[in-house]
């Protein structure tokens, strides 16, 4: 089943095993050599906020307009930092990142996942039974209740995220498609997106472009 529970335990078991924080270790071992100059947790503290979207307006957790601070209710009792939530970003810094799972955990030079490790994660362990989830990343379609376009070879991979974002690579046809947006502003029971199927309809307008 989908859960974030397993993430809430690979960031404890990385903040033991390294004894430093988490936001520290992707900072360092990964954000940094990628170029992801963008990518933190907390950007207020390195931000104004007129430079970062707004997520929602809480009147029953926080009571404030979430500007900066994540959204999801359980990482935002981490201070923040979750295993599982807690990063911003922008599109360039999110298709690097992609584009180095596209590229078997390589990019400008350097090896920071082995290809057996991206495997590992982007396989779909249970498709027979009907769960078409990998490990660590969500895979297309086995029915109609579709994560994509339905137009995208089963290799394919990403994520669609609960305030309105979206990434999927494609190592065929080596495709990385980033949709950034703050659905949940000003309110999370905006459904829109997901009613008309905006990010995966944009999906289909870029793969029958090929044709």
């Amino acid at each position: 089943m989908y859960s974030d529970l397993p993430y809430y335990f690979l960031k404890t078991y990385l903040e033991n095993k390294y004894n430093q924080s988490l936001d520290y270790q992707i900072k360092n071992k990964l954000l940094l050599d990628l170029g992801a100059n963008y990518t933190t947790y907390n950007p207020t503290e390195y931000y104004s906020k007129n430079k970062i979207v707004p997520s929602e307006i809480d009147n029953y957790f926080r009571n404030d307009t979430l500007t900066g601070f994540v959204h999801d209710m359980g990482a935002a009792m981490q201070g923040g930092i979750g295993g599982h939530a807690g990063l911003f970003s922008n599109s360039n810094d999110v298709a690097k990142i992609m584009q180095m799972y596209l590229q078997g955990g390589y990019y400008g030079g350097k090896m920071f996942f082995s290809n057996t490790t991206i495997n590992n994660f982007n396989t779909c362990y249970y498709c027979n039974d009907g769960n078409r989830r990998g490990l660590g990343f969500d895979k297309p379609q086995l029915d109609d209740s579709s994560p994509t376009c339905g137009c995208v070879p089963m290799s394919s991979f990403g994520h669609s995220g609960f305030t309105g974002t979206y990434v999927w690579a494609d190592p065929e046809n080596k495709i990385v498609y980033v949709f950034l947006s703050n659905r949940t502003f000003p309110t999370m029971g905006n459904k829109m997106l997901s009613q008309y199927n905006i990010r995966t309809e944009v999906q289909r307008v870029i793969y029958e472009s090929f044709n």
